[in-house]
């Protein structure tokens, strides 16, 4: 079998694998690129502070406060995240976990790890289980973003299936995209054909040509959607030895420490508090040169981990280049611990910083995240339109088989005497 055939096979069964699977991770990520403004649209209860005129005119608590407030109006769980200084007129979103019940010496079941706090109250005015298996308003955002990259499977003795799952299809992926572009230029010569929508005939060329073409035009972004998914899914298992193969990779507060068990690290609490942690964390960012402002702390009690990031009010999520920097400390003894610095360290470093911002098109501002939203769409269509060649090649064999079979049948017996 001549190499041509054989990648057509492997084509075929790569793209029937994943189909399902790219159709649903490219049509949640033309939807996700936007989580953010649609799930306030959506949930302005989370988002909105009811007493917004006042927030407005500056009488807010900041965000530590806030925590501190919270924890102590419900015993019952800890603040894992919060920033300082909330947007003018917006809630302050904190997420949370359950501290140990001393009676069952299991943690408290709160039934919500994300709440949204009125910054001149301190009222919690809004909570959910961030990530739940839900259609409703206040979940519907979190539930696309996780279906993304888990199809929501559940973990099976520690193993994250739904990760492992949406890693290997990037993996089928990546390999697929090298396979698919070979297929595309059968021959130099008609080259140009590769390129060219037959809009005007439409039916199955106009379809043939959107997958073929279609993915031609994208290829190079279609390859960096898929490498960065593997990056992101299987960072450790999969993409950490290969980037360590051909460059270092400077070792991070978590590569170092082995995590607790959940009931272990909700058990105790950190040593040294967010307040001492931030204002460590803000001497040292005037020490490096920093004009950001502490912009939010997280605690990780697993790790036992406090992680502090410089970013202005409202630029959480890191919405231009490589993302936020952030600085680690010990929570017992507020000792530094490393950190996530963008544009420095080994290029190794600076490839997997740039997985992220990559991948949701971050890394170029808004017009980076319209093209994610359309590039989304596009692996949406690619599916469809791969699944409807298959569909209609597969009908066409079967008639041509019947035919053959009806003329086979049709002929008169021959009898031997």
């Amino acid at each position: 079998m001549s190499l041509r055939p054989l990648l057509v096979i492997v084509h075929r069964w790569f793209g029937l694998a994943a189909a399902v699977f790219l159709f649903i991770a490219g049509a949640t990520g033309a939807v996700i690129s936007w989580d953010h403004e649609l799930d306030a649209w959506l949930n302005p209860q989370l988002f909105q502070a009811r007493s917004a005129e006042q927030a407005l005119r500056g009488k807010v608590m900041p965000g530590l406060q806030l925590a501190n407030l919270v924890e102590v109006q419900d015993p019952r769980l800890r603040v894992t995240y919060v920033m300082t200084e909330s947007e003018p007129g917006h809630t302050s979103n904190m997420m949370v976990e359950a501290r140990i019940d001393p009676a069952t010496k299991q943690p408290y079941d709160l039934g919500f790890n994300q709440i949204a706090v009125d910054p001149v109250t301190g009222e919690i005015q809004g909570k959910r289980m961030w990530g739940a298996v839900s259609l409703s308003r206040e979940n519907l955002l979190p539930f696309l973003y996780k279906l993304h990259y888990t199809m929501h499977l559940p973990d099976v003795g520690g193993i994250e299936l739904g990760v492992w799952l949406m890693g290997i299809i990037g993996v089928v992926w990546t390999l697929d995209c090298f396979v698919a572009l070979w297929l595309s230029f059968p021959n130099w010569r008609s080259w140009r054909k590769s390129f060219v929508f037959r809009w005007r005939q439409g039916g199955h060329k106009l379809n043939f040509d959107l997958h073929r073409s279609g993915g031609v035009w994208l290829w190079i972004l279609l390859l960096i959607l898929a490498v960065t998914s593997v990056s992101m899914n299987l960072e450790r298992p999969v993409m950490r030895p290969i980037i360590l193969s051909l460059s270092t990779l400077t070792p991070t507060a978590f590569d170092t420490r082995m995590p607790k068990a959940p009931a272990q690290a909700q058990a105790a609490d950190a040593k040294v508090s967010r307040e001492q942690v931030v204002a460590q964390a803000a001497g040292e960012g005037q020490r490096r040169g920093w004009t950001l402002p502490v912009g939010g702390v997280f605690y990780s009690s697993a790790f036992g981990l406090y992680g502090v990031g410089f970013f202005e009010a409202g630029n959480d999520h890191g919405d231009v280049g490589l993302g936020n920097a952030w600085l680690y400390f010990d929570a017992d003894s507020g000792a530094p611990a490393g950190g996530k610095i963008p544009g420095t360290g080994s290029a190794g470093d600076l490839f997997m910083q740039a997985q992220f911002p990559l991948h949701s098109g971050r890394i170029l501002g808004i017009p980076g995240r319209i093209m994610i939203s359309l590039l989304g769409a596009a692996v949406a269509l690619l599916s469809v339109t791969g699944v409807v060649i298959w569909a209609r090649k597969r009908r066409a064999r079967q008639s041509s088989a019947r035919q053959v079979a009806s003329v086979a049948s049709s002929r008169p017996a021959h009898t031997v005497k």
